[in-house]
């Protein structure tokens, strides 16, 4: 029932069509990656080597439709195939008190099956990016090539892939009030701190 605080409004958002949450996770091989110029081997540590990883952009590379039996009914479904691209970089830590950086540009496929049909988005956002170094060396090289690492490096990522599509509905509801403002009393008078040590009270003295 409609009261009269309440108003039939069209509102635009986002009906999301699926939802999965996934974790995935992916080894990175470097071999014979360049490091910073002017740094040898022996200006570092391989163990104190780390490594962060920042997802970049999502592209969609295809959405095949397959059928599928679920709880008995025929329905069909898309298996999305889906381009995700990140920036890897390597923290050198050196012995001159100096961090040298490698940043790596990097990409990894995944298919899921979703409720994506044509027209919907796919959006992919990431509640946690991780990885970690599982082994890392460091080679000298000679005159004619400066120094090397090899890496094999593990990614760890949390991700939320939804397939959503732009739709107007109907809401039956109450608009926002403000809220009240927080009381904010006048302090209390204050007093500078008296010196009984070398004025005291009439009071005081008599009772000596």
């Amino acid at each position: 029932m409609k009261t009269d605080r309440q108003e039939l409004l069209c509102v635009n958002v986002d009906k999301v069509y699926d939802w999965i949450v996934n974790e995935a996770s992916f080894e990175l091989t470097l071999v014979d990656e360049a490091l910073p110029e002017d740094l040898e081997c022996d200006d570092f540590d391989t163990a104190d080597v780390t490594c962060e990883v920042t997802p970049s952009s999502v592209d969609i590379l295809e959405r095949e439709d397959r059928t599928f039996i679920i709880d008995g009914a025929e329905t069909i479904l898309q298996l999305v195939s889906i381009r995700k691209n990140f920036t890897l970089t390597l923290f050198i830590p050196t012995n001159l008190n100096t961090l040298e950086e490698i940043e790596l540009d990097l990409s990894r496929c995944e298919q899921v099956i979703l409720c994506a049909p044509e027209g919907t988005e796919i959006d992919v956002t990431y509640t946690d990016a991780d990885c970690f170094i599982c082994t890392l060396t460091c080679d000298p090289g000679d005159t004619s090539f400066g120094a090397t690492i090899d890496a094999i490096i593990n990614v760890s990522l949390c991700q939320s892939i939804q397939s959503t599509f732009p739709v107007t509905v109907e809401v039956l509801t109450e608009f926002c009030e403000p809220r009240e403002n927080l009381p904010t009393p006048c302090p209390a008078p204050i007093r500078p701190p008296q010196c009984p040590v070398i004025f005291r009270s009439s009071e005081e003295e008599g009772e000596e």
